[in-house]
């Protein structure tokens, strides 16, 4: 199971078509709350993180994974436009594993939930 913190309409329809192609489950989170009860509920193989969503607070949401022994080693990955430089680095900082420029994250879709 991949769990997103998406709010995009067109990127949630990407992840869940891509994933179901592959057979994998995916369960998306409206708020920071929400994604880390379902992180302690059912871990996923995999978090997605919608970077410039503002209404989940991704960054917030990473640190508290991160920081968090049961959470912290569950895959992460975050998307941002490429252009949000300091988005870039306070995501790498609060601990995301990798993160994508929107364009790059769409293109490598399939490759990240390979295996998930």
């Amino acid at each position: 199971m991949v769990l997103a913190l998406v709010d995009d309409l067109m990127f949630r329809s990407k992840i869940k078509s891509t994933a179901a192609q592959n057979g994998i489950t995916v369960a998306f989170a409206g708020s920071a709350d929400a994604a880390l009860t379902a992180m302690r509920a059912n871990p996923p193989a995999l978090v997605i993180f919608d970077l410039d969503n503002a209404r989940a607070d991704p960054l917030r949401t990473i640190a508290a994974m991160k920081s968090d022994a049961a959470l912290a080693s569950i895959p992460s990955v975050g998307y941002v436009s490429h252009v949000h430089v300091d988005m870039i680095s306070a995501a790498r900082a609060a601990g995301v594993d990798d993160v994508l420029a929107r364009s790059a994250f769409a293109t490598k879709l399939p490759e990240l939930l390979a295996g998930r």
